[in-house]
């Protein structure tokens, strides 16, 4: 039996076939950003973590009788910021708040006016095609 895309993935009659790739096509990059997204996310919670580590680093050097290297990484690298004047938060903040809110606000209303708002239905008509006889 041949796949026949459910109503909330079929293209809407108005949408022609650039349309239906426009779409696609920037529902894709989201898809890409999203992904950078995590990575972004991977990174914040990454150096955090690395800066935690850093207090049993100082306390061993301490140990160590190396109290100068310890006092050297607590002045100049414990809760450094990751660039001028920003934490990793702000990073992800910024980037949230600007670029992805963006990105996402304009893949919506381009999505909304082409395809009234339906999603995936470059992929539901090219799954059509490949498994159609």
């Amino acid at each position: 039996m041949a796949y026949e895309p459910d109503p909330e993935h079929r293209r809407p009659e108005h949408a022609d076939d650039t349309a239906v790739e426009a779409a696609g096509k920037l529902t894709e990059a989201l898809e890409l950003v999203e992904r950078a997204r995590g990575h972004l996310y991977t990174f914040h919670q990454l150096t955090g973590r690395a800066d935690f580590a850093l207090d049993t680093v100082t306390e061993l050097l301490d140990k160590a009788g190396q109290g100068d290297l310890a006092e050297r990484i607590r002045r100049d690298l414990i809760g450094l910021d990751v660039i001028k004047d920003r934490w990793t938060f702000q990073i992800v903040e910024d980037y949230d708040a600007g670029y992805y809110a963006t990105f996402r606000a304009l893949e919506s209303e381009v999505r909304d006016r082409l395809m009234d708002g339906r999603r995936h239905v470059a992929e539901a008509e090219l799954k059509q095609r490949r498994t159609s006889s």
